[in-house]
């Protein structure tokens, strides 16, 4: 009955259709992040091939995939991940999933077959942690097809164990969003996988072949909307390399249908214990509140982040999670389709939320379909920055509206520090500005130089890998974790920073943006401050406190 009213609305993504609010004057406040497009001289040259350029004739052609920064060899420096689909007409001999190894001076290296991940897939999403704590950072990735589970070696190499894991599919399912939790803080890494529809591609109906497949007057792919929903899993580790599927014994079952994209997971209510927040495309949004029992409780609707402030679905893609008023809580910022307002939830503490998504000034933006996103501080200047990346859906659409093109910008709202965030046009470097059909994006210090670059997946395109060259004199602080009796990815440790009579605090996650997993140590800009605070709230130990920690380098704390 649930799924009646979505059927009948037909096809396609939500919207509500709405123009820009108007904008205020310019503040004219400097802002000193600069971003610069370095990905082909890096060394980044492989595209993500998501089917054809000029045209998508099923859903599983655009959506997309994901990214991720993290040091699977522990040498201190991110490497990169690039996740890549197919075509589904063929031709497909320059896809497949790439990984980067970083040569510490600003290049990498196409390191993929010699550690085992080359693999042509329909990838969707990835997370990372190190699910069997022996000291390396294992990948989990999602797919249209078949989910696949890479142990790390310690070698430089991977291993597929999937099927030794337990994580094979008894039928065809489209994998999405993926996230490592410790749900049950018993220091092992579990699984939370959302899955999207149930589609199959050989009875999949082609573009125009209803009235509901056709955006502004084109015959575009049909979906979501008229597509069956699927179902998410939860996935619980035994200790012993496998995982046992828990999904309806933990309630995860129990909740209403959804159409399942990024998913982040991270303690929303302050009780110490992880909850999951699933962002929907087309259908209200999850948040799986965490009973300390092994069982959840889907409390979307009453807390207040599964629906526009108007009570209406929204196109929910990427997810950034933090603290963006400084009050010590994790707000989530939702990206959605084109002619509707991204949302900006602002959390009261005990994992309730308001939209604050006009008041804080995010109104003025509708123009684009936006999928990754951050809450991150690019400019060091100790609050919290809103950024995602666009990119249409339909390439065929702009052959007749060129108003609706199929590339676009990247988008930062920088945020002023009194509730309120200003869009910067043109004045974070030709990175941001630079038109492209973008998916997942990751955020971390590639470079190691104290401030936040930014990797991003352009469709049928390499990736973009921005550099931040930050102006200014604002100073910074890097923690990175290490869990003994917790995971040892220290996934769901939360980091409060005060300094200058201010605290921020921020989570280690294992998935955010759009379908893609960041840079796992946590980075607070401190303006002017000199020294900091840190308190350290590990899954499974008492609070840690370090006091007096100067500015500008990276701490490394290991769990006592």
């Amino acid at each position: 009955m649930l799924a009646l009213p979505l059927l009948c609305r037909g096809q396609g993504p939500a919207s509500r259709n709405i123009q820009g609010t108007p904008r205020s004057k310019a503040s004219g406040l400097p802002f000193h992040a600069h971003f610069t497009d370095i990905g082909q001289q890096a060394g980044l040259r492989y595209p993500t091939v998501y089917g054809a350029s000029d045209h998508k004739d099923y859903i599983i052609e655009t959506v997309g995939c994901g990214c991720a920064f993290f040091d699977y060899d522990n040498d201190g420096w991110m490497d990169i991940l690039v996740l890549s689909g197919l075509r589904a007409t063929g031709g497909n001999e320059d896809a497949g999933n790439r990984l980067y190894k970083n040569n510490r001076d600003g290049s990498f290296t196409d390191v993929t077959a010699k550690a085992g991940l080359l693999r042509k897939m329909w990838a969707s999403a990835v997370t990372v942690g190190d699910y069997n704590n022996d000291g390396f950072e294992d990948l989990f990735i999602t797919a249209y097809g078949q989910n696949v589970l890479y142990r790390n070696n310690g070698d430089g190499t991977f291993t597929d164990v999937t099927e030794q894991a337990g994580l094979l599919n008894s039928q065809t399912r489209w994998g999405a969003g993926c996230c490592f939790v410790d749900y049950d803080r018993n220091g092992r890494l579990d699984l939370f996988v959302a899955n999207y529809v149930d589609f199959d591609l050989t009875r999949a109906a082609k573009p125009g072949s209803g009235a509901n497949c056709v955006w502004k007057g084109v015959p575009v792919l049909c979906g979501p909307r008229g597509l069956p929903y699927s179902h998410h899993s939860l996935y619980r580790n035994d200790g012993h390399g496998s995982f046992k599927d828990v999904s309806r014994e933990a309630g995860i079952s129990n909740a209403r249908p959804g159409y399942g994209m990024t998913v982040t997971a991270a303690d929303f209510d302050n009780d110490g214990w992880p909850d999951i927040y699933v962002a929907c495309d087309s259908s209200p949004s999850l948040l799986f509140r965490n009973k300390h029992d092994g069982t959840f409780e889907e409390i979307g609707l009453v807390a207040g982040c599964a629906l526009s402030d108007d009570g209406v679905d929204q196109a929910g893609m990427g997810v950034g999670i933090g603290d963006v008023n400084l009050d010590g809580n994790l707000d989530i910022f939702k990206t959605h389709f084109m002619d509707d307002t991204n949302v900006l939830y602002v959390n009261s503490g005990k994992g309730y939320f308001e939209d604050r998504t006009v008041d804080a000034g995010l109104g003025v933006e509708t123009r684009f379909v936006n999928w990754g996103a951050a809450i991150a501080d690019l400019d060091n200047d100790g609050n919290p920055d809103l950024f995602y990346v666009t990119g249409n859906m339909y390439p065929e659409v702009e052959r007749k509206n060129p108003q609706y093109p199929l590339k676009t910008p990247r988008v930062i709202f920088r945020n002023l520090g009194d509730g309120k965030f200003e869009e910067l046009v043109n004045a974070a470097g030709p990175g941001i500005s630079a038109p492209h059909c973008s998916r997942g994006c990751a955020f971390g210090d590639f470079d190691n130089d104290g401030d936040i670059d930014i990797l991003i997946v352009n469709l049928n395109e390499p990736p973009s890998l921005l550099r931040n060259d930050l102006g200014g004199s604002n100073r910074w602080l890097k923690v990175k974790l290490i869990g003994t009796k917790s995971n040892r990815s220290a996934i769901g440790a939360r980091v409060t920073c005060f300094f200058a009579g201010k605290r921020q605090a921020q989570e280690v996650t294992a998935q955010s943006s759009f379908y893609s997993s960041n840079d796992p140590r946590l980075h607070f800009g401190l303006g002017d401050a000199a020294i900091a605070d840190l308190e350290v709230r590990w899954p499974s130990s008492p609070v840690q406190i370090l006091k007096g920690v100067k500015a500008n380098q990276l701490v490394t704390i290991q769990e006592p």
